[in-house]
C-alpha cells in the first residue's frame, strides 16, 4: 500500500546548520528505504513564503501569494512510500528527521482508474 508521509514544523525552528543536518539525515532514510524497495519519491518544500495559491470560483482564478491557511506548522517536505500497512508505515515516520521539530502524518494513497501508471 502506498502511504504519504506529510511532514509539518514551524519552518523557523531550525538553525540553517540544523536544517542542512536535517537535509543529510533526510536523504539517509530515503536510502535505506531505497535499498529496501519502499522508496517511491521525497523531498523538501521551500519556505511558505514563496506559496502561491490558487482558488477558481465561479470559473475565475483566484491567486494569492503565499500559503493557503495561516497556522503554526508548515508542510515543509514529504515521503511517498509502499509499506505492508499502517504498522510499517508508523515505523519509518518514527525515522524522518523532521519529526524530531514537528509533526509526521500518515495518510494512506488512494489508488483510482484514469490516472497515468509509473
Amino acid at each position: 500500500m502506498k502511504y504519504m508521509l506529510l511532514i509539518y514544523l514551524d519552518e523557523n525552528v531550525m538553525s540553517p546548520s540544523e536544517r542542512e543536518q536535517c537535509y543529510g539525515e533526510s536523504a539517509q532514510v530515503a536510502q535505506e528505504l531505497s535499498t529496501s524497495g519502499q522508496y517511491l519519491d521525497a523531498a523538501p518544500l521551500h519556505p511558505t513564503s514563496t506559496a502561491t495559491s490558487v482558488r477558481v470560483r465561479e470559473g475565475k482564478q483566484l491567486i494569492t501569494d503565499g500559503p493557503f491557511a495561516e497556522t503554526r506548522e508548515q508542510l515543509g517536505g514529504y515521503y511517498l512510500i509502499d509499506a505492508k500497512n499502517l504498522d510499517e508505515a508508523i515505523g519509518i515516520a518514527a525515522k524522518i528527521p523532521g519529526g524530531k521539530w514537528g509533526t509526521v502524518e500518515i495518510r494512506p494513497v488512494m489508488e483510482i482508474q484514469g490516472l497515468p501508471a509509473d
